[in-house]
C-alpha cells in the first residue's frame, strides 16, 4: 500500500468523522430541546394534587419523553403508598438511569475532538512522504511542484484541526445542556417523590419540597 493511498483513505476517514460528529451535534440538540420542553411543562404540571401518573394533563402522557419516563415509576410508587425510604431509592434510581440516555453518542464527539488533528497530521505525513518518493522518482527540483505538493500534504492537518474545534465547540454546548436538563430531571424526581397534598389515607402531609427551584 502507497503512501499517497494511505493519504486519501485518511482524509475520507476525516470526512466520515465529520460526517458522523455532525449527525450528533444536530440530533443531540434537537433531543436537548424537546426534553427540555417536555421537563418544563411537566415542571407546572406537577401540582400538589398529582399523586399518580393519571393525574397528569394528557397532552403530557400521550407523547413519550424522557421526563416522563424518569418519574412514572415514582408516582407510581407514591400512590402504592411506599414508604419514604423506598420512594428516595427508586428516585436515586431513576436519576442514574437517565444519565446514559441523555449522553448517548457524545462519547464519539469527545473521541473524534483528539482523534481528528492526530489523523489530520498522519495524513500530512504520508502526503509529504508521496510528494517527495514522485520528486525523486522523475527527478524534478522545480520548487513550485515542492510547494503544491506539501500545500495539499498540509491540507490534511488544517481539516483535523478544523473537525476538532467543531466537535469541541458542539461538544461543550451539548454538555452544558445536558448538566441544565439533569438538574431539572432531579427536580422533578423530587417534586414527584415528595408526600402530596390529598393522601388516600386522610392525612394532611405538607409537600416537603414544594419550594425547589424552577429551571428556565
Amino acid at each position: 500500500m502507497n503512501a499517497n493511498l494511505l493519504h486519501d483513505i485518511i482524509f475520507y476517514v476525516m470526512y466520515a468523522a465529520l460526517a458522523i460528529a455532525l449527525v450528533i451535534i444536530i440530533e443531540r440538540a434537537l433531543y436537548f430541546a424537546y426534553t427540555q420542553r417536555q421537563a418544563r411543562k411537566l415542571e407546572q404540571a406537577l401540582t400538589l394534587d398529582v399523586r399518580r401518573t393519571a393525574d397528569l394533563p394528557d397532552e403530557l402522557t400521550q407523547r413519550n419523553s424522557l421526563p416522563l419516563a424518569v418519574i412514572s415509576p415514582v408516582l407510581e410508587q407514591k400512590h402504592r403508598a411506599g414508604d419514604r425510604e423506598a420512594i428516595g431509592d427508586l428516585i436515586d434510581a431513576q436519576y442514574l438511569l437517565s444519565k446514559p440516555l441523555m449522553a448517548r453518542g457524545l462519547w464519539l464527539l469527545e473521541t473524534i475532538v483528539t482523534a481528528a488533528p492526530l489523523l489530520g497530521l498522519l495524513g500530512t505525513v504520508m502526503g509529504i512522504i508521496e510528494t517527495f518518493k514522485a520528486l525523486a522518482a522523475s527527478g524534478v527540483s522545480e520548487p513550485s511542484l515542492v510547494s503544491a505538493g506539501m500545500g495539499t500534504a498540509l491540507y490534511a492537518t488544517g481539516l483535523g484541526i478544523a473537525i476538532a474545534l467543531l466537535c469541541l465547540v458542539g461538544n461543550n454546548y451539548l454538555q452544558s445542556r445536558m448538566e441544565r436538563i439533569n438538574e431539572l430531571l432531579k427536580v422533578l424526581l423530587i417534586r414527584a417523590g415528595a408526600p402530596t397534598s390529598r393522601p388516600e389515607n386522610g392525612n394532611r402531609e405538607q409537600w416537603v419540597d414544594s419550594e425547589a427551584p424552577r429551571y428556565a
